[in-house]
């Protein structure tokens, strides 16, 4: 499934639909490079999700917790990290127990970990244009903007 955005609003409002098919334990896996949007569509899911807390970049912290929505939000950077053991080391497995959505930019680093995940690859194709593609399970087919 694919859309193109012109703007960071067009890029929320496709997170937002996505996380309106969301499901407690589901793992969102980010594909695109630095500045691609994927933060931007991360706002998308914690609105589509109800959290009421402002979105950030987690790139000095790993993970960003939003807690205030349906489900709660857990998001990721994995910029820093080299591998999936670095992934485990800091506790990947409790937060998958936890019933939340885990958003991963930076997923091609921990790829072995991403198993069952959507995946959300973001291309840009001009200063606010995007590509971006959503891949893996037919839940997709349910993503309306």
């Amino acid at each position: 499934m694919e859309f193109i955005t012109h703007s960071p609003e067009q890029t929320e409002a496709v997170g937002a639909a996505l996380a309106k098919i969301l499901l407690p334990g589901d793992i969102v896996a980010y594909r695109g490079d630095l500045g691609a949007g994927k933060t931007a569509f991360t706002r998308g899911l914690a609105q589509g999700l109800g959290c009421k807390e402002p979105v950030t970049s987690p790139t000095y912290t790993i993970v960003n917790e939003y807690l205030s929505g349906r489900i709660p939000l857990f998001h990721f950077d994995m910029y820093r990290l080299h591998s999936s053991d670095d992934l485990w080391g800091i506790g990947w497995e409790d937060y998958l127990d936890r019933g939340g959505v885990c958003a991963v930019e930076w997923s091609e680093n921990v790829t072995d970990a991403m198993e069952n995940a959507i995946w959300v690859t973001i291309h840009k194709l001009g200063e606010d244009s995007r590509r971006i593609t959503l891949e893996g399970g037919e839940r997709l087919a349910s993503v309306v903007l």
